[in-house]
């Protein structure tokens, strides 16, 4: 993962003919970290799929190295698996070993319920997989939206060691919140300073 990097250069966005943010640029290198800020509709989460490349960018750059891992609204999960192989499903298109699966159901303390279907955990624990689908991608570049949503102090006290190993081992994250994250992050940019709004006021 040490040559993992995430670069926007003067980003800019378009959605329903509506300007959301421009100008948004951003250099991450492996270990780095960033946080979206912003109330909801500014844009976090279109720049995070921009990021991703599920959509364009109306004007601007975007430079990834390395593989990108995306926690969003969509748990991404098969309901009707029990935890442990609705992961695995995707290890094995991540191509990483059954290891990844049983170290990211530790870091998420969801050991327990490996074995129960995706369709009987609580929002808080199908937020919990979805992170540990992140975590077991070997993914070196994580964007994550809203990833505090639904998780008590505990689960938040999980979120912050799991991306601080991440960064420790070299990756990187791009988070997105409304609310306050326990993730140190080296960059903090409020997409309201970049709304069009914002710059024709």
């Amino acid at each position: 993962m040490r040559d993992a990097a995430l670069r926007l250069s003067d980003v800019a966005c378009l959605r329903g003919g509506r300007m959301l943010f421009r100008g948004v640029s951003l250099d991450l290198a492996a270990g780095g970290s960033a946080l979206l800020t912003g109330p909801n509709g500014i844009g976090k989460s279109s720049l995070l799929r921009i990021c991703a490349g599920l959509l364009p960018a109306l004007a601007g750059t975007v430079e990834r190295r390395g593989g990108l891992a995306l926690a969003d609204e969509r748990l991404a999960l098969d309901m009707e698996r029990p935890l442990r192989k609705a992961l695995g499903f995707w290890a094995r298109l991540d191509e990483v070993d059954g290891g990844a699966v049983e170290g990211a159901l530790e870091a998420m303390a969801l050991r327990p319920l490996a074995d129960l279907p995706v369709r009987m955990l609580s929002t808080g624990q199908r937020k919990r997989a979805m992170l540990a689908r992140v975590i077991a991608s070997g993914a070196a570049v994580w964007l994550l939206d809203e990833p505090g949503n639904g998780l008590d102090d505990a689960s938040l006290g999980l979120l912050g060691a799991a991306v601080a190993r991440h960064l420790e081992t070299g990756g990187i994250v791009l988070a997105a919140s409304h609310q306050s994250l326990p993730l140190a992050d080296d960059v903090r940019i409020d997409l309201r300073a970049h709304a069009a709004e914002a710059e024709s006021a």
